[in-house]
């Protein structure tokens, strides 16, 4: 099969396609036939050996898939050959075929295409947990979402707005700005314009925000710190301007705030019963029409490096796909 390789952690422009070994099927779990692959910030992470965790090498980055069940290990009920799935795998992803655990599988709705499908967990899974189980936003309430623009941060404002908050978007340039009100959004803030905390002020009132979701990291991370209000929850996602920020732990004293950590990967890990519950409710979201990925581009796996430097650079509007197989 071909895939993606990174057969050394360093630059994305190392990565090379080739042709490989179909991984061995397993007890527990399913062989699919991939037909696109999400990409998301830690893919990045990942190739340059940034990330919490390192793959084994020789590896395939890519760590949400969509595809059909092409071959069943021992021991897996419920699924079957042929059946529309969506997975979380981590990584293993750029490739015509990965190998993921049963527990990982989600079958793919009728109403959702494949290039939703393989997008859809990345960004919105991760962005309910921080907001439900770590944020505890409540309807109602003022979230301010920085990033706003990327991904995961479409997908928190997307489900801040379902979950009957009040959504303010922070992103970096005006083209963004534009994006976000096709989405629906009108309550924006450039940050390369205009001061972020400035904003905040002039936005609410002088009263900040309830719940920061911060996927940016970096300098930005100590100007949203302080619009929290009191009881305010400052969520830590991710660092995608590679800059692991610092905290004022003063804030916390004075506006007694919190500030909390996202880590989906433990929380896929050790807590599938809540995983499962989440994922039902996005799904009803979806259907209802309040939660829609939005695609920025499709690149070909022979354009796998360019997908991944799309979302390297922060250019991507929304989310990136490797479609795969047509």
């Amino acid at each position: 099969m071909k895939a993606l390789v990174c057969a050394e952690f360093g630059p994305i422009g190392q990565l090379r396609v080739q042709d490989v070994a179909p991984p061995a099927i397993g007890e527990g779990t399913v062989r699919i036939r991939v037909q696109a692959c999400g990409i998301n910030f830690p893919d990045v992470l990942l190739v340059q050996g940034k990330y919490q965790v390192r793959p084994p090498l020789p590896f395939h980055p890519g760590g949400e898939v969509a595809g059909t069940i092409s071959e069943i290990g021992a021991g897996v009920t419920g699924l079957r050959v042929g059946q529309r799935v969506m997975a979380t795998i981590f990584w293993g992803g750029l490739a015509e075929e990965v190998v993921a655990p049963a527990k990982a599988i989600v079958p793919v709705p009728d109403e959702m295409d494949m290039l939703r499908a393989a997008v859809f967990q990345g960004g919105h899974t991760t962005s309910y947990y921080a907001l439900k189980q770590r944020g505890a936003l409540k309807s109602g309430e003022t979230l301010l979402v920085l990033g706003a623009g990327g991904g995961v941060g479409m997908a928190a404002m997307q489900i801040g707005r379902a979950m009957g908050a009040r959504v303010i978007g922070a992103v970096s340039s005006a083209r963004k700005i534009e994006a976000l009100r096709t989405e629906g959004f009108s309550e924006l803030i450039d940050y390369g314009q205009e001061d972020l905390r400035e904003a905040v002020r002039r936005l609410t009132g002088g009263e900040g925000v309830d719940v920061v979701f911060d996927p940016v990291g970096g300098e930005l991370f100590g100007q949203a710190c302080r619009t929290a209000r009191r009881y305010g929850r400052i969520l830590i996602v991710g660092f995608a301007s590679g800059q692991i920020a610092q905290y004022a732990t003063n804030l916390a004293l004075l506006k007694e705030n919190a500030v909390v950590g996202v880590n989906y990967m433990s929380f896929f890990e050790h807590e599938r019963a809540a995983v499962e519950r989440n994922f039902a409710e996005l799904m009803e979201f979806y259907r209802q029409g309040t939660i829609r990925p939005r695609i920025d581009r499709v690149f070909t796996l022979d354009q796998a490096v360019d997908a991944l430097a799309a979302v390297a650079d922060r250019s991507a509007i929304g989310k990136i796909v490797v479609a795969i197989q047509d």
